[in-house]
C-alpha cells in the first residue's frame, strides 16, 4: 500500500488531500493539533477506507513534540506533504512583530521542525511536497507576513530541490491561488478566482504523479502574477497598487 504523511489536515487543503488520499486506497498519516476534527477524517471516507486514515495529533510550532511523534513511525511514508499554514494580515503598514513570529512558526519552522524530524530516513523513494503560496511572487498590501513566510518557504524548498536531488525522488513546491478554506473565509476582501479545495487536492494530486517542479493554480491567476514579478519592482508596486484599490 502507498503511503503519505499530510500535515495541517484537519482543514482546508490538507483534509481534502487526506480524504482523497485515503478514498485512492493510500495508507494516510494526518497530522494535525484537532484530534477531534481528524477522528471526523476516519468517518467522512467512503467505508472501506475507513482504515486507510491513521491521525498523528502534534503541533508542528513544537520541535519536541514533532521530533517525538515523527520518529514513532516504523517506516517513513514515500510521499510527505508538509501543508500546515496560517495567516494573519496587518492594516495600514504596521509592524506587530509577534504577529509575524506566530506567521513564520507555523508556516516556515513548521515545515523545518517536520524536516529536521524525518530527514535521516529520506530514501530514493521519499517525494517532498512543499506547500506554499503565490502570494510569494510579489509583494502584496498587508500581506507582509504572510508573503514574506511564503517566501521563504519558496526559497526553501527551491534550495532543497538541489540540494536533496541525488537523495530523494522528487521535491515539489505547490504555490496556489485563493482557496476556499476556513482560513480565507476570514477574508473581507475580493478574491479573484478562487477555487474549491477539490480543485486544488486534483491539482496537486495530479502534478505530484506527474512529478513536477512547481505546482501553481489557477494558472490564470498565477501566470498573471509570476508575470507581475518579472517587471521592475517599482512597476510590480504601481500595478498591485492599482489591482488592489481597485478591487476594495
Amino acid at each position: 500500500m502507498k503511503t503519505v504523511l499530510i500535515t495541517g489536515a484537519s482543514s482546508g487543503i490538507g483534509q481534502q488531500l487526506a480524504l482523497d488520499y485515503a478514498n485512492e486506497g493510500w495508507q494516510v498519516y494526518a497530522c494535525g493539533q484537532n484530534q477531534q476534527r481528524l477522528q471526523q477524517l476516519v468517518i467522512d471516507v467512503v467505508p472501506t477506507a475507513a482504515g486507510n486514515i491513521t491521525p498523528l495529533i502534534f503541533d508542528v510550532t513544537d520541535a519536541d513534540q514533532t521530533q517525538q511523534v515523527l520518529s514513532q513511525l516504523e517506516v517513513l511514508p514515500e510521499l510527505i506533504i508538509l501543508n500546515a499554514g496560517t495567516c494573519e494580515y496587518i492594516d495600514d503598514g504596521v509592524i506587530d512583530s509577534g504577529l509575524f513570529k506566530r506567521v513564520f512558526e507555523v508556516n516556515f519552522f513548521g515545515i523545518l521542525h517536520c524536516l529536521e524530524a524525518m530527514q535521516d530516513r529520506f530514501t530514493a523513494a521519499t517525494h517532498l511536497v512543499i506547500i506554499s503560496s503565490s502570494a510569494a511572487y510579489t509583494a502584496l498590501p498587508r500581506a507582509e507576513a504572510y508573503g514574506a513566510s511564503k517566501a521563504a518557504v519558496s526559497y526553501l524548498s527551491n534550495g532543497l530541490a538541489v540540494d536533496l536531488k541525488t537523495k530523494v525522488k522528487a521535491v515539489t513546491l505547490v504555490s496556489p491561488g485563493f482557496v476556499a478554506t476556513p482560513l480565507t473565509n476570514k477574508n473581507d476582501f475580493p478574491m479573484p478566482m478562487i477555487v474549491s479545495c477539490e480543485y486544488a487536492s486534483d491539482k496537486i494530486r495530479r502534478g505530484i504523479i506527474a512529478q513536477k517542479s512547481e505546482i501553481h493554480f489557477p494558472q490564470k491567476f498565477t501566470l498573471l502574477l509570476k508575470a507581475i514579478a518579472l517587471l521592475p519592482v517599482a512597476a510590480q508596486q504601481a500595478i498591485i497598487y492599482r489591482m488592489t484599490r481597485k478591487a476594495s
